[in-house]
């Protein structure tokens, strides 16, 4: 596609990120949160001393309800961005200083991958490919200074 084709891609790309942690994309949550009822959630528990809930946005979804035309939506098909909401279960506060890694396996080999979650605002997350319909495993590495954990669970699309 060349370098134009990359960089209308990549800003595109940044601009569905930033339209998903506007207050009007996440009305409840406030101010550049994500709203925990955005996504499907997909796990939910105990990962090291934190108490976890992972959610899964369809981003071409999320790209029809902003409003963007269906060309522009039609790029992020097969997109997802998953979600890590960690807290500290004895304060309720939201984890900080906390990353880790995700091995997706896919129904299909060209559907597994590996990502690296990063802090974003009240969670950590990436960005995944879900091509495929079929049920995907998901299996998370997180640390940060106050510990370590993992979890293994799985979500199927349709």
């Amino acid at each position: 596609m060349g370098r134009i084709g990359g960089a209308v891609r990549t800003a595109v790309y940044g601009a569905a990120l930033m339209l998903m942690t506007m207050p009007g994309i996440s009305a409840a949550a406030g101010p550049g949160m994500h709203d925990m009822k955005n996504g499907e959630r997909i796990f939910s528990g105990k990962v090291g001393p934190w108490t976890a809930e992972a959610r899964l946005l369809d981003m071409k979804a999320q790209m029809e309800q902003s409003g963007v035309s269906a060309k522009t939506a039609a790029r992020f098909a097969g997109k997802r961005h998953l979600m890590f909401f960690l807290t500290d279960p004895a304060t309720g506060k939201p984890a900080t200083g906390v990353v880790g890694e995700v091995v997706i396996a896919g129904p299909d080999k060209a559907s597994s991958s590996k990502v690296t979650l990063v802090p974003m605002g009240e969670h950590i997350g990436a960005d995944v490919k879900m091509p495929a319909p079929g049920k995907y495993t998901f299996k998370a590495d997180i640390r940060s200074a106050a510990g370590k954990g993992d979890a293994t669970f799985s979500c199927s699309l349709k």
